[in-house]
């Protein structure tokens, strides 16, 4: 999955991982959860088509934040699955990750801060 849009990182620390910086130890993503890897893929084909991310978050995650585009809004590492922080940690503002497998399915993760 490539970068919706490719903004200049903001705030002062930096994540570990090469992703966007983090401020006060907190970032901001949305997802879209689903059971299949073959729905995940092709989710990730419709974004790089030019489908918005809360459009499709809406016809198909599992989680019930689709009903805000998939918003999950600002956590800290402690609050997600390890698996599901580290992805996000790695992403830049804007950027959109391939599937990502976790206990509850594939996550796709759009970090939004």
């Amino acid at each position: 999955m490539g970068k919706l849009k490719n903004q200049k990182p903001k705030g002062n620390k930096t994540s570990k991982s090469g992703g966007s910086p983090l401020k006060g130890g907190k970032l901001k993503a949305s997802h879209i959860l689903v059971k299949k890897l073959s729905l995940a893929q092709q989710i990730c084909d419709d974004l790089t088509a030019g489908i918005s991310f809360q459009e499709l978050a809406r016809k198909y995650s599992e989680c019930s934040s689709k009903n805000k585009g998939g918003n999950l809004g600002e956590f800290g590492k402690g609050k997600m699955i390890p698996v599901f922080w580290n992805a996000c940690a790695k992403l830049k503002v804007g950027q959109i990750s391939e599937p990502v497998k976790s206990s509850e399915g594939y996550h796709i993760i759009k970090r939004t801060k």
